[in-house]
């Protein structure tokens, strides 16, 4: 596994204006039905940044914001897009993340409950998809309001960091999932596939299974999904072969909670929280999938689902 050091928790800039570093928070807590997505990001001589709140199966609250001023920040708590800023409070260890939005609003703390699982810059997903980066475990408390009304959570979720220059030219969609089976289970998946791949089979697919809380790299993942009929993800399978010598697949099911779809441009994004079950436990994860726009979509629309 490729190793990740403190030093990788700082904001990295460039001067290729495709170039883009991002931080990411997701939670989900299904006892008092509230998940959440915040990310900010830097790149291009400016920030962006995306949330979004849901109640149960209902959109709380959400922001977009695509271009914010920003000269090249030393620290991520001078980022701030979207109603999002958030702080590295000890490397890979502890962050602090704030949303206020006009419907909605977190303040909540991310502990790690697992080291960095990080992807092989070198290897075929990263290759393709034109990012590397790490993911990790967590625990997340604090408060989040909306419709009047304040929630305190204390529930799993993940933070991300991710840096690279994606090439949408070649590809066709990326896929970033993730289920939160307890505070020492979890997995996290990435997949992309090439423009020029015209089946769900031909996608390169990488990740870890956190298992007692230690990332293990996933030798073969395979990853079936289910979707309406405006292709928004609607439940998922997961096959996760851990050793190339066989012995038996570890195996997980999940379907959609609550979702939101994105125009970004020439992108679309269809962003869901999943209820999972994975032998024997239930969790909780997110499941996303960003694509190539069939049409002329404006920028940071959200529609309800």
């Amino acid at each position: 596994m490729t190793p990740v050091s403190a030093d990788d928790e700082h904001p990295r800039s460039s001067d290729d204006p495709a170039f883009r570093d991002a931080i990411t928070f997701s939670f989900g807590d299904p006892v008092a039905q509230v998940y959440g997505l915040a990310r900010v990001a830097i790149g291009g001589g400016g920030a962006s940044g995306f949330a979004v709140v849901y109640a149960g199966d209902e959109l709380a609250g959400a922001s977009t914001e695509a271009q914010v001023a920003l000269d090249a920040p030393e620290d991520w708590d001078a980022v701030r897009a979207a109603g999002v800023r958030c702080s590295v409070d000890t490397p890979l260890a502890s962050w602090t993340v704030e949303y206020a939005g006009a419907d909605a609003a977190f303040e909540l703390r991310f502990e790690a409950l697992s080291p960095p699982a990080a992807l092989d810059p070198a290897g075929p997903v990263a290759q393709a998809g034109g990012l590397e980066g790490y993911e990790q475990l967590c625990g997340v408390s604090g408060a989040v309001r909306h419709a009047g009304r304040s929630h305190s959570i204390r529930c799993l979720g993940q933070r991300g960091h991710g840096w690279g220059r994606p090439d949408w030219s070649r590809i066709e969609l990326a896929r970033t999932l993730s289920a939160w089976m307890g505070a020492d289970r979890a997995v996290t998946l990435t997949a992309v596939r090439p423009a020029k791949a015209k089946h769900h089979d031909a996608e390169l697919v990488g990740g870890f299974l956190i298992d007692r809380g230690e990332p293990l790299e996933i030798f073969d993942a395979r990853l079936s999904t289910t979707y309406d009929g405006e292709l928004r993800q609607r439940r998922a399978g997961l096959e996760l072969w851990m050793s190339e010598e066989g012995g038996y697949a570890r195996r997980a099911a999940g379907s959609a909670v609550c979702g939101t779809t994105v125009e970004l441009g020439e992108l679309r994004l269809d962003s869901s929280f999943f209820s999972w079950t994975m032998e024997g436990r239930a969790g909780t994860g997110r499941y996303d999938v960003l694509r190539r726009a069939s049409g002329n979509g404006g920028g940071g629309l959200l529609r309800r689902r």
